[in-house]
Formats: C-alpha cells, sequence, structure tokens
C-alpha cells in the first residue's frame, strides 16, 4: 500500500512494543486512523499522539483495511486467522518501512542480513564499513531499531537485520544486496519445519545481489535457487572468482574488485577482525560483500572492520577466578551459535552452563561433536531432559549437575547463581566456564541480556566470596 493509499484507512497495529508503536507513528504520520491492540493492558498507556487503543488483541475490527503485526505472532494465531476471515491483509513492521521508503523521491538502499548465527554482528560490522565510507547509514531492524523509524529519519543506506519472522511477514521487501549467513535448526515450532524456515530466511535473496555463506550447505543451496540476477559467495576458504574468503589470512574480495585483478582485492588481515575465529571472519567477509554490493571502497571495509567491536554476551570475557575463565556467550540461543563458541575455547577445557527453551531444536549433534572438549556441564532450564539425555548418550562418564527450579546451594536459589558456582566446583585452572545455552530464555529470564547479565554477576561474586576477610 502507498501513503495515499493509507490516509484515512483504518489500520490495527497489532503490538505494542518497539516495532509496534513505531509503526503507529508512521501510519498516524500518513494520515491512516490508527488503532493499536496488545495482550498487556499497560502497554497501551503511552501510545503516539494520534494513535488508540483498542480491545481484544485477537480480533480484527470491522472496516480494518490493513493489519501490521508484532513480528513475534505465529501464523497459527487467532488474529491471523481473523485477518485472514475477513480477507484483510496482514504484514510487519519492516514490509510497513519499505512501503513507504519506496514512495519516497530517493527510496532507501535496503542491505538485508538474515542468518540462524551472526545477524547482528553482520549488521553491526556493515553499518561500521558504511560510516567509515562517509555515507548516510544506519543499523536497523531486528537489532533493536525499527526500519520504519529509520524510514522516517530519511537515512540513505539502511543496513537491516532481518528475523525469519520478519522476513515471514514481509513479502515484498526487494533489498539492492541481501545475505543468508547460514541456516541451521531454530524456531522450528514457530515455522513449523525446517523447509518453511529456510523458505523465510530466503526471501533476503530475493535482490540485485544475492549474498550467502557457501561453507554452510543449506544457504549454499538457497544462493544457488536464488533469482537474484547476481550471486556472491563468501568462504573461509580460497575464493573462487566471484567470491569472496581468506588467503593467507587475509580477506580478500574476487567478485567486486577490477575484472583484471585476477587475485583480487586484499580487505584487512583476518587479525585484525574482532570478534576473531571463523564466526567472526565469516560475519567480516559477508559485510564486506554487502558494502562492496552499495560500492564502498575496499580502504573503507578496512576501516570499518578496524573500528568494529561486538556487543555484550557474545563470547566476552565477564571474570577470571582462580585461573578460571568465566564468558558470557548467552546471544548462542541455538546449537548452531553453541556449537561455535564450543570449538572458539579449544584447546582449554570447557566447563558448559547449558540449557533453556530450545524452541524444537535437537541438541545430540551438538553435544556428540563437542563432548570430547568439556570438564563438566551444567544444565539449566526448561528443556533440560533432552540436554541431560544428549550428554548421557554421548558423554556417559561426563560430570553432570543438573540445575532444577528452587534448588538451594545453601548460599542461593536463583537458578544462576546456583548454575556459576556448581561450574565453579567443577572448574580446574586453566578451564573455562562457557555459557553458551544452546536455547533461548524466556523460561527464566526476561531475556538473553537479562541471563548473561545474571551470569556476569555470580562469576564477578565468586572473586568477591573467595577475598579474605580484613
Amino acid at each position: 500500500m502507498t501513503p495515499d493509499e493509507l490516509s484515512g484507512a483504518p489500520v490495527l497495529v497489532a503490538g505494542a512494543g518497539v516495532s509496534g508503536l513505531a509503526a503507529a507513528a508512521a501510519l498516524v504520520e500518513v494520515c491512516a486512523r490508527v488503532t493499536v491492540t496488545d495482550a498487556r493492558e499497560a502497554a497501551l498507556a503511552d501510545l503516539p499522539p494520534g494513535a488508540q487503543p483498542g480491545g481484544d488483541p485477537d480480533a480484527v475490527p470491522d472496516g480494518t483495511a490493513l493489519v501490521v503485526t508484532s513480528p513475534g505472532r505465529r501464523p497459527d494465531h487467532p488474529l491471523v486467522a481473523a485477518a485472514a476471515a475477513a480477507g484483510v491483509p496482514l504484514v510487519g513492521e519492516p514490509e510497513l518501512a519499505w512501503w513507504l521508503g519506496q514512495a519516497r523521491e530517493r527510496p532507501p538502499v535496503w542491505l538485508a542480513v538474515t542468518g540462524t548465527n551472526g545477524k547482528t554482528t553482520t549488521t553491526g560490522m556493515l553499518a561500521a564499513i558504511l560510516r567509515a565510507a562517509g555515507r548516510d547509514a544506519v543499523a536497523c531492524g531486528n537489532i533493536g531499531y525499527p526500519v520504519v523509524e529509520a524510514v522516517r529519519m530519511g537515512h540513505e543506506l539502511l543496513a537491516v537485520e532481518l528475523s525469519s519472522f520478519q522476513l515471514h511477514w514481509s513479502p515484498s521487501i526487494r533489498p539492492h544486496a541481501g545475505c543468508v549467513l547460514n541456516v541451521a535448526d531454530d524456531h522450528l515450532d514457530w515455522h513449523g519445519s525446517f523447509a518453511a524456515y529456510a523458505a523465510a530466511k530466503a526471501q533476503a535473496l530475493r535482490a540485485d545481489v544475492a549474498v550467502a555463506g557457501i561453507d554452510d550447505p543449506t544457504a549454499a543451496a538457497l544462493l544457488a535457487e536464488a533469482p537474484a540476477p547476481r550471486r556472491v559467495g563468501v568462504t573461509l576458504g580460497t575464493p573462487g572468482p566471484g567470491q569472496l574468503g581468506v588467503v593467507d589470512g587475509v580477506l580478500v574480495d574476487r567478485a567486486f574488485g577490477d575484472h583484471g585483478d585476477r587475485d583480487g582485492r586484499a580487505l584487512v588481515d583476518a587479525a585484525a577482525v574482532h570478534p576473531g575465529g571463523a564466526p567472526g571472519i565469516a560475519d567480516a567477509l559477508a559485510a564486506a560483500a554487502l558494502a562492496r554490493a552499495a560500492g564502498v571502497g575496499p580502504d573503507a571495509v578496512r576501516a570499518g572492520l578496524d573500528d568494529f567491536r561486538p556487543g555484550p554476551h557474545r563470547g566476552g570475557v565477564v571474570a577470571t577466578v582462580d585461573g578460571v575463565r568465566y564468558l558470557d556467550d548467552s546471544k548462542a540461543t541455538n546449537p548452531h551459535a553453541a556449537a561455535a563458541s564450543l570449538a572458539a575455547q579449544a584447546p582449554h577445557p570447557v566447563v558448559w552452563v547449558v540449557g533453556g527453551l530450545l524452541k524444537g531444536a535437537s541438541v545430540d549433534e551438538l553435544v556428540a561433536r563437542h563432548a570430547r572438549g568439556l570438564r563438566a556441564a551444567v544444565v539449566i532450564g526448561t528443556d533440560r531432559a533432552e540436554i541431560l539425555a544428549a550428554l548421557a548418550r554421548h558423554a556417559p562418564d561426563l560430570p553432570v549437575a543438573e540445575v532444577v527450579p528452587g534448588d538451594d546451594d545453601g548460599m542461593s536459589a536463583d537458578v544462576m547463581t546456583t548454575a556459576v558456582r556448581r561450574a565453579a566446583a567443577l572448574a580446574r585452572p586453566g578451564d573455562v566456564v562457557l555459557l553458551a545455552p544452546a536455547a533461548a530464555s524466556m523460561d527464566q529470564f526476561s531475556d538473553y541480556a537479562e541471563r548473561g547479565r545474571r551470569f556476569a554477576e555470580a562469576a564477578s561474586a565468586l572473586g568477591s566470596a573467595r577475598e579474605p576477610a580484613s
């Protein structure tokens, strides 16, 4: 729909979260008649001026022309069924942002990033590169800043992180360049199958330039099938023509350089990439490919990656106590991410703090592949049984501590404090205690950030508890 079509139209915004409120403000700005609903009544107390609170959060009022839904609303939700029965289109906030942006005299250029893991890091790297090139760019989308707000602010380039949920509810988006980093089991409870999840990710490749991590078999297959006129692979190996990769410890572009430059363009030393290791380098290659697709030169790629530092809860050391390092990778919310985190600790033995909501994913392969690197495991969360069973199958002699809700170690009944203390008891000097849960956090914490903070606080408290009394 165009802004002219939205003007005067009754629009329901379903969900008063960050993206819903941003969508409501944008719709009011184009003179739509906006109603906002939310199952949390308190969320409707501070709506944008001009938007009105609604009633039943599962209903579509008569006469509604459009529903804009929060990204996490499942396709089997009653509201979705109600919209379909009434013949009312239902879209997500990024789709609305696309409509509004395309109506501008100079539409913003979208550079889209999706994948099971690495989205936020890649998007941040991309935004840093674009800014280093002097471009008017902003990171937005699933990274926390709504796309519709970035469009309203008139930015030239949008580094857009898109989740599978957002892509599912955004059928029209065609970025200038789009990337699928990797695809592994995640959100299968929401999508219903791995094929449906992968198909949602593939929507990012309906672009002028499609980019994918070709070391990942599923992402490589999606790239091969993408309708984009130009397809670019990124690999941790030596790149072929039309690819970006690594040669002698240097990130090299063989896709966007001069045709006469057969060896490719050197971009940056792999050692200068943060975060380091294979996942960080893969993310940097993807960010570089998207930036190069937007006309950014090698010098800006180098400068942007030199300046970029990852956000919290992505594998940083939060404490060192008695020769044991405590690492917070709470962002590892699925088995694929946890696998990368575990692999990065070699050769140090790991006491693994794991568990939460698995969202339909299996941990069997994860445990089988990484059991040899474990000193012990501490298992938390709702889906403990699946993790404990996998550990019993593949590491029957491994020391395992299960933290059951209500457990009390004699000092605290807090789940993370208990988990960290049990991990500390199992660790030896030189070991790593790693929070890489392979699962979502919402069963016991408000989000992955709270889970990470609680881990860091509990680890830091270990050092305080060991200080001698004065």
